[in-house]
Formats: structure tokens, C-alpha cells, sequence
């Protein structure tokens, strides 16, 4: 049997599995809401999911739909690449043309998504740093000062006796404005791409893939692939590389820096996950998508003694807020607002009867919210002008900077007095599950090194010596088209019990948080011996939450850090890990995987990939991009051989770094200890 036509059985076999009597979701709560979903006849993504059946041309990446003669559907191949040329759009548009042409619109769909969200952060930051908003102020002075020289800010001003500080505010609005001109830059470097390690910034530049502009980037891929221009899918993906850079060391960088200069830098503190945080006796406020600008004001409004008063007038022990998807990874991060779910559990969490509101701002939010919030009482409201519904019965309550808590403040009094209006039957599963949020990579700094004494360098150490086998960065959305969770929970307990360190954000980071995982505790329980120890030692849980989506750039820069530390190679493609999304969905999932596929890392997707029906294009991206950048795409649908996948690759790379064989301990006596000051 040939090698595509085994791997084709193999994935059929692992489909029939899935299907066959298998269960919606590993997670009890979520099961418990579909179950009353069925009851209450009310549909969810899990119904529609099961009666709409994806396209295995459009799955494939070969259905092109970029100009009115098509859409042009061309039929998977039959035997691996042969018969190639006799598949044609009417252009004459190869599947190797149409699959890269559609593979970096993805790209350019998820940068902009994330790179806009920067962009609104850059906004209010300016506006905070001008003091034209009362609302938000600059909160992490420290931070600030850390990154002004990445964008040229000097930090004092004079020369020899007469140099001084310059004063924080000086600095926050030129760091702003220079942060805001990455956008709209339309030649030079994105000043932020620089902190990637040395060696990955000349390869950049010397392949010519440095991003100029975070808009200039997205508009050239959407100008590339309009009908006649760019046909040669190498040079498709040479466009496609450099957006995905501005996104991950650009837009999403940005946004993530910035939040928290005005926000706070997440360190570690204690919640939990699951619908099992909504309570009976509360308001229940749950927030929703993707930005924490409002979601921090509804946090001081909701504890406001006027809002607190007014909840219990009505009849509520107080007022419960949640979170759902990656604002609720933010307000998690920062303030220890519990986790109501992840992506698809948002009709869920409506189904149990006991939210008041749901708040939404941007990403990830169904429209069918609207169809379940109008069976209940519940009020669904958005609140982003790019985000509107056109169902009847959502309000929209526009956010805006200059009068951001006043809005959050007619939000939660929405759901205040919205509580009144419950129906009978309210059900709110028992599953809750303690964990560990707030890893920023400054927080992984401080917890392995002490306060005094923060450094990667004990990670890499241990690293070396074999007790942390390596990293593996899990990440990304909920697919209606696997079992919830599973994959998610399969690769990341296969990981940790090979003993390599898992670093998530997303909708993984959450699933991780309900299945228990993110808990010091839990590293007996699920890891092997030698991470078990380093987290008994260290208290550090064996599944780091670092935060939203747009925070992937916590772990770019996490993995720089290793580098920086030493003794593990010179940049990120050296380093013993790799990168995975076991249930990728959104367009956000692509740009995220490939700009650290463009940083050194081999990366892993589950479920499905656009690409299988060009196999040309296909080996391109999984074989020769390695010789490239260092770093190679692959797609396993299996969430166990995908974290054998990433486990193999690690240990290619301990083997070339030659650590492959655990070292023993040496107990180090007065001599060793002079010869290692001497040196």
C-alpha cells in the first residue's frame, strides 16, 4: 500500500472512531447542557455540526471562489501528485495556486483580526498617556520602561551631568505613537519583529521576509491573490510569511505589551473553570470575545457599592461575573474572574438558565447566541460597532473610550435588573476546577529565579539536565468537527507525562483549567518524573496559562528568553519544542501557526488541514520550510501520535544539542565551585 493511500485509511479509521457512539465532549458539564439543549428542543453548533457536513474540496484548500466564474471546486487527488497538471480553475489556476492563494488569505484574515484588536489598544493607550480618558491610566510603569527602547524611546534626556529621567508620561505618548505608526509604516522594519533572537532576525532579512508594515502586509496578500496576479504558490507563501511575522512579533506583540502597561503584567493567582462558577443566588454577568478595554470597566463597575446595593434590592446575593474565550483568559489573568467555558460551550452557558447578560465585543461569538439568549431571559449584548447582530432582540451598547465606564455601568445594571426576570428551571452543573492563571513570561522569569534573582536560566538547566524533557506550546480554538476537548486534553496529558512543560493560551488554556491540569497538585497525578519534581519544587503547575490568543506572543518571547539564557542553541529553531493546536478552527489558528512555524517551530494542527488537496503545496510547507526557516508545518488528526509527533521532534533537537542522555547529579564540592567562578 502506498504511503498517501495508508495515511488516508489511517484517518478514516480515526474519523470512524470518533463517530461511532462517541460522546460530544469529554468535559460532564458540557454533556449535561447539550443533554438539556436536546430536552428544551433547543439547537446548538453540536445539532448543526452533525446535520452539515464540511466540503472535502473547500477542507482540502482546493475551492476558489476569487473571481465570478467559479467557484471553481478541484477534486481531491486520487494517487498522491500524479495527474497534478490536468487540474485547472478556468484561469488555469493550479490546486498548488489555489490552495497557497487561499492558505494566506487565512493568514491575512487572522492578522487582521489580531492586529486590529493591537490597533484598538494602541489607541487607548495613546489616549491614556495624553490624559485625554479618565478611565484608564498607565499601570505598569516598569514594563513601560522595559520596552521604550524596542521602539526607540529614549528613557532620559541630556548628556554627561546634565542627563535625567525623563518623565513617565513624556515617554508613555511617544511609546504610543511610535507603537500606532507600526500600523500605517510603509517601509522599514516593524520595530517590535527586532526582539526575536539575532540569528532569526538576519534569516529574516536575509530571505527578505521582515515585515515593513502591519497593514501593508495584510493589503499585499489580498492584492496578490485577486485573479491574475500572484501564481506561483512559493512566492505566495514568501507574502504569507511576512504577515504572519507583523502578526505575531507585530500586532499581537503590541497589544499584548500594551495591555499590560495599563492593565497590570499578569503574575500567578488562584481561580477556577468550568459552568459550575455561575451561581444561583447571583447576578450572573458573563463576558465574552476577545478585547479587555471594556471587560476591565465592567470589572470596577460591577464593584461599585451603588451596583452591589442595587443587586441585592432585586433579590441577589450579589453580582457573579464570568468569562468565556480569550476575554475571559484576560479578565482570568489579571483579576481572577472564574472561567465560564470555552468557545463552544457559549450557547451552553445560556442553557443553564442563569445568566442575566451576556456581553460580547469581537472574535469567536456565534450569531445562533442570540437564537438560545431569546428562549431565556437572558440579554444579549454587543457592544463593537465592527460587531453588530441583526437579530431583534440584542442591544447593542456602543463602547467607546471617553465614556468606557459609563457604558459598563448600563451593562451591568442591565443585568441586574434582569435578574427578576429568570425563568424556572434553572440548571447550573456542579463541575468547577480550581487552577493557576497569570504566567506572562516576566511571571515564569520571577518563579524559577526568585524575586531578587529572575532568570530562565533554571528552566534551561533543567532543561539540559534531562528533567524537563522540553516545551510544548499548545494552543488555540474548540472544533464542533472533534469531540470537545478530547484533543485537547489527549495531547497536552501525552506531553506532561513525557515530561515536557506545556505553555498555552486560547481556548486550550481553558479546557486545560476545567480538566484540573493547571495545579501544582496536579503534576503527581498526570506528569512523568522528572517534570513532576521540578513542579513539586518549584510550585509551578505542569500547563502554564499565559494568556489570550493575542498572547501567543507571550510565548515568542518566552522561547526567546531560553535562548538568551544559554546552552541551548543560538535561536529558537535549536530549542527542544514545539508548537500544537490539537482543535484549531479560525482563520486567527493559521497566522498564529505560522508565524512560529517562521520563527523556528515545528507546529502541529489537528482536525483538519486546508491543504490536503495539494500535495505539492502540502510537502512544501511540511518538508522544504524546514530547510527554510527552521521551523515546518504538519498536520495528525490522531491527538496521540500528535504528541509523539511533537515529542520526536523534540528529542531530534536534545540530540543535536547533544543533551539526549539525562545527566547525573554531581554533588559540587569547594574545588568545582572555584573552578566554575574562575571560568
Amino acid at each position: 500500500m502506498a504511503e498517501e493511500e495508508k495515511k488516508e485509511v489511517e484517518k478514516k479509521e480515526v474519523e470512524k472512531k470518533k463517530k461511532k457512539g462517541a460522546p460530544k465532549s469529554i468535559d460532564p458539564a458540557t454533556l449535561k447542557m447539550i443533554a438539556r439543549a436536546e430536552e428544551l428542543e433547543i439547537e446548538t453548533i453540536f445539532d448543526r455540526a452533525e446535520k452539515m457536513k464540511a466540503c472535502p474540496i473547500g477542507a482540502g484548500g482546493t475551492c476558489c471562489k476569487n473571481c465570478s466564474q467559479g467557484p471553481c471546486r478541484l477534486p481531491l487527488p486520487k494517487a498522491g501528485i500524479e495527474g497534478e497538471d490536468e487540474r485547472k480553475g478556468l484561469c488555469g489556476a493550479t490546486a498548488n495556486t489555489i490552495a497557497a492563494r487561499n492558505f494566506i488569505r487565512m493568514i491575512a484574515g487572522g492578522a487582521a483580526a489580531h492586529s486590529d484588536h493591537g490597533r484598538g489598544v494602541a489607541e487607548t493607550f495613546l489616549a491614556a498617556a495624553k490624559k485625554e480618558t479618565e478611565y484608564y491610566v498607565i499601570k505598569d510603569t516598569k514594563k513601560l520602561l522595559e520596552i521604550a527602547p524596542d521602539f526607540g524611546v529614549a528613557l532620559t534626556t541630556g548628556k554627561g551631568e546634565k542627563e535625567k529621567p525623563r518623565k513617565i508620561d513624556d515617554i508613555a505618548v511617544e511609546v504610543g505613537e511610535k507603537a500606532l505608526a507600526q500600523w500605517g509604516q510603509q517601509e522599514g522594519e516593524v520595530l517590535t519583529a527586532r526582539r526575536a533572537p539575532a540569528k532569526r532576525v538576519e534569516l529574516w532579512r536575509e530571505i527578505g521576509v521582515f515585515p515593513r508594515g502591519i497593514d501593508r502586509e495584510i493589503v499585499e496578500i489580498m492584492h496578490r491573490t485577486h485573479i491574475g496576479v500572484d501564481q506561483d504558490y512559493k512566492n505566495l507563501m514568501f507574502q504569507g510569511t511576512r504577515a504572519a511575522i507583523a502578526d505575531g512579533w507585530g500586532g499581537s506583540m503590541i497589544a499584548t505589551d500594551l495591555q499590560d502597561i495599563l492593565f497590570g503584567t499578569p503574575y500567578p493567582l488562584k481561580s477556577q473553570a468550568n459552568l459550575g462558577v455561575l451561581k444561583e443566588d447571583m447576578v450572573n454577568l458573563v463576558i465574552h470575545g476577545h478585547e479587555p478595554l471594556l471587560s476591565e470597566m465592567i470589572i470596577v463597575a460591577s464593584e461599585l457599592p451603588e451596583m452591589q446595593e442595587l443587586a441585592k434590592k432585586v433579590g441577589a446575593n450579589g453580582i457573579q461575573l464570568s468569562g468565556i474565550c480569550c476575554t475571559g483568559n484576560e479578565i482570568i489573568m489579571r483579576h481572577g474572574v472564574p472561567l465560564a467555558g470555552n468557545f463552544l460551550m457559549q450557547e451552553l452557558a445560556i442553557i443553564t438558565g442563569a445568566v442575566e447578560a451576556m456581553v460580547v465585543d469581537i472574535q469567536c461569538i456565534m450569531e445562533n447566541v442570540a437564537n438560545v439568549a431569546a428562549c431565556f431571559h437572558t440579554k444579549l449584548i454587543t457592544t463593537m460597532s465592527i460587531a453588530k447582530m441583526e437579530e431583534k432582540n440584542v442591544i447593542h451598547m456602543e463602547f467607546h473610550e471617553e465614556d468606557a465606564l459609563k457604558t459598563a455601568k448600563e451593562i451591568v445594571k442591565t443585568a441586574i435588573e434582569n435578574f427578576p426576570k429568570r425563568k424556572a428551571g434553572v440548571m447550573i452543573p456542579d463541575e468547577k476546577s480550581d487552577l493557576i492563571a497569570g504566567f506572562s513570561y516576566e511571571a515564569i522569569n520571577y518563579h524559577l529565579g526568585g524575586t531578587f534573582r529572575g532568570s530562565y536560566v533554571p528552566l534551561n538547566q533543567n532543561i539540559i539536565n534531562g528533567r524537563i524533557r522540553g516545551i510544548g506550546g499548545v494552543v488555540g480554538c474548540n472544533n464542533a468537527r472533534t469531540i470537545h476537548n478530547n484533543d485537547h486534553i489527549t495531547v497536552i496529558k501525552e506531553l506532561i507525562k513525557n515530561d515536557v512543560l506545556v505553555l498555552t493560551t486560547g481556548c486550550n488554556a481553558i479546557a486545560a483549567g476545567m480538566a484540573g491540569l493547571m495545579t501544582p497538585e496536579s503534576a503527581k497525578v498526570f506528569c512523568g518524573p522528572g517534570l513532576a519534581e521540578v513542579c513539586e519544587t518549584v510550585g509551578l503547575p505542569p500547563v502554564l496559562h499565559m494568556g489570550s490568543c493575542v498572547d501567543n506572543s507571550r510565548i515568542l518571547m518566552a522561547a526567546t528568553e531560553v535562548v538568551k539564557a544559554g546552552g541551548l542553541g543560538d535561536d529558537i529553531s535549536e530549542l527542544p519544542a514545539a508548537g500544537s493546536a490539537p482543535e484549531w478552527m479560525s482563520e486567527k489558528a493559521i497566522s498564529i501557526g505560522h508565524y512560529f512555524v517562521a520563527s523556528g517551530v515545528y507546529t502541529v494542527f489537528g482536525v483538519t488541514f486546508p491543504t490536503t488537496g495539494a500535495p505539492v503545496f502540502q510537502d512544501y510547507l511540511f518538508k522544504e520550510f524546514e530547510e527554510m526557516y527552521g521551523g515546518m508545518w504538519d498536520f495528525e488528526a490522531d491527538p496521540i501520535i500528535h504528541a509523539q509527533k511533537m515529542i520526536a521532534h523534540i528529542d531530534k533537537k536534545r540530540k543535536a544539542l547533544g543533551i539526549d542522555k539525562a545527566r547525573e547529579r554531581v554533588l559540587v564540592d569547594m574545588a568545582a565551585r572555584r573552578e566554575l567562578e574562575a571560568a
